[in-house]
C-alpha cells in the first residue's frame, strides 16, 4: 500500500484498554470516548498507515478479577475474551459510522458476527487499507490482552506496538502516586528489565523483546498524540 511520506511507519498494531472505553464511567462504553478514539485511528488510516488494533475487555469483565472471586481462572477468562469481542464490535460500528472500512476478527469462533482469525486474511485486509480489530485475545485462557497485542503484531509484521494508556510514557515511578517520578523519552527493553518498570505484562514483553518489535507507550486521552507519533514526533517512551 503506498503511503505519505511524512509518516515514519508503516504498519501499526495499537493497544487500547477496556477501561479507556469507559471515559469517565465506571463501567461499560462512554459513547463520546469511543467515537472520539475512532476518530483517531480513522486520522492515521486517511495518512495511509495500516492499523490494526487490540482492545481489552476490562470495562466490562476481567478474568483476573473473576477468578480472584473463586471463579474458575479458565472459565472467567473465556469471560473476559468475550468482552473484548463486544468492545471490537462497538468500536468496528463507531469507526464504520465515520466512514472506515473495518474489520473484526475473533480467536473464537463466532462467524454471525465477526470473521475468524486467519493471519494471511488479516494481512490481505490491512494492504487494502482496512483497519482489522483483533478479539477475543489470542484465544487460549491465561493470557493477556497485551500478550494478544504483541503475538497480532508480530504475526503482521507490524513496523511497532502503540499502547495507549492514562500517562504519557514510561516513569521511575508512578506518576500518579509520586511527584518526583521521571519520564524516559526511551528505554532500552534491558533497562526496563533492570529497573522492574511496568510497560507491559512479561509474556508481552518478552515476545517483543526476542522479535525486536518497539513499543510506545503514550496518553491515548491526548488527541493529537496518534497523528504525531505516526508522523515521527517524539510522543510518550519508545522502548526498543
Amino acid at each position: 500500500m503506498n503511503y505519505p511520506s511524512p509518516t515514519k511507519y508503516r504498519r501499526i498494531l495499537l493497544k487500547l484498554s477496556g477501561e479507556a472505553l469507559m471515559g469517565d464511567q465506571s463501567y461499560g462504553i462512554e459513547s463520546d470516548t469511543l467515537h472520539r478514539y475512532a476518530a483517531q485511528i480513522l486520522e492515521l488510516n486517511e495518512l495511509g498507515v495500516e492499523v490494526a488494533v487490540v482492545v481489552g475487555g476490562g470495562n466490562i469483565f476481567r478474568g483476573m478479577a473473576g477468578a480472584a472471586k473463586g471463579m474458575g481462572r479458565a472459565h472467567a477468562d473465556y469471560m473476559g475474551m468475550l468482552a473484548t469481542v463486544i468492545n471490537g464490535m462497538a468500536l468496528q460500528d463507531a469507526l464504520e459510522s465515520q466512514g472506515a472500512k473495518c474489520r473484526l476478527q475473533s480467536a473464537i469462533g463466532m462467524e454471525k458476527i465477526c470473521e475468524p482469525y486467519i493471519r494471511r486474511r488479516a494481512v490481505r485486509h490491512l494492504e487494502k487499507g482496512r483497519i482489522v480489530i483483533f478479539g477475543a485475545g489470542t484465544g487460549n485462557p491465561f493470557f493477556t490482552t497485551d500478550t494478544a497485542a504483541s503475538l497480532r503484531a508480530i504475526e503482521i509484521e507490524a513496523d511497532v506496538v502503540l499502547k495507549g494508556t492514562r500517562v504519557d510514557g514510561v516513569y521511575t515511578a508512578d506518576p500518579e502516586k509520586d511527584a518526583n517520578a521521571q519520564k524516559f523519552d526511551s528505554i532500552s527493553f534491558a533497562d526496563v528489565l533492570a529497573n522492574r518498570l511496568n510497560v507491559m505484562d512479561m509474556t508481552a514483553f518478552t515476545l517483543c523483546q526476542e522479535n525486536k518489535l518497539p513499543i510506545i507507550i503514550f496518553n491515548i486521552n491526548h488527541p493529537e498524540n496518534l497523528r504525531r507519533i505516526v508522523l515521527g514526533e517524539t510522543v510518550g517512551t519508545l522502548v526498543s
